[in-house]
């Protein structure tokens, strides 16, 4: 009888140890899976894509959220269950998933003419089309049109703060330049 207890002790004490063992990078962006996909991968129009983006861009997006610096209406109260080092595990993760660009309508003419204006107004920031995510720029291309629509719609309307150099390059530019730049970021592969 007495060694029942002890090994009931024993198998306590070693699952006690076998969940404090942290969790993986994969095991914490589970919980992101339902909104932004499998890998990243978004499941839907309204949620971006991570697959690809720098682990800065992830890791600041992260802390935004969690301070209130960056609007939303879940992620907030989403990122104030992580720690700065679960924000790094995750931006690791998402960095070096193989980025994910979704099928979606868009207007071929819009896309021409966000061509013509990205190359002036937003590859300094932006390069390669809007490919690349460094830092705390985040990649465009190939993201949800209705996405980029709602981000930027938050930028000019002021509830969401734009860098510096994006206000001077905006403010530049009209709502159909604006519209036409988010078609072309959503079409870019």
């Amino acid at each position: 009888m007495h060694h029942r207890y002890a090994l009931f002790a024993l198998a306590a004490l070693a699952c006690g140890f076998a969940s404090a063992a942290p969790p993986t990078p994969a095991m914490l962006t589970n919980s992101c899976a339902g909104c932004h996909g499998i890998g990243g991968a978004s499941a839907g129009p309204s949620m971006p894509n991570l697959a690809g983006h720098s682990k800065e861009a992830i890791v600041e997006a992260m802390k935004k959220f969690k301070s209130g610096e960056r609007p939303s209406t879940l992620m907030g109260r989403l990122a104030k269950g992580y720690t700065d080092a679960e924000f790094a595990a995750m931006g690791d993760y998402y960095s070096k998933q193989k980025p994910h660009t979704p099928k979606q309508s868009l207007d071929s003419a819009k896309v021409a003419r966000g061509a013509a204006i990205e190359g002036a107004s937003c590859a300094g920031c932006h390069p390669d089309s809007g490919r690349r995510s460094f830092g705390e720029v985040p990649a465009l291309a190939g993201q949800w049109l209705p996405y980029l629509q709602m981000q930027m719609q938050m930028f000019v309307a002021g509830t969401r703060k734009m860098p510096e150099p994006m206000a001077q390059q905006v403010k530049a530019l009209s709502a159909t330049d604006i519209d036409s730049l988010m078609h072309f970021y959503a079409s870019v592969k």
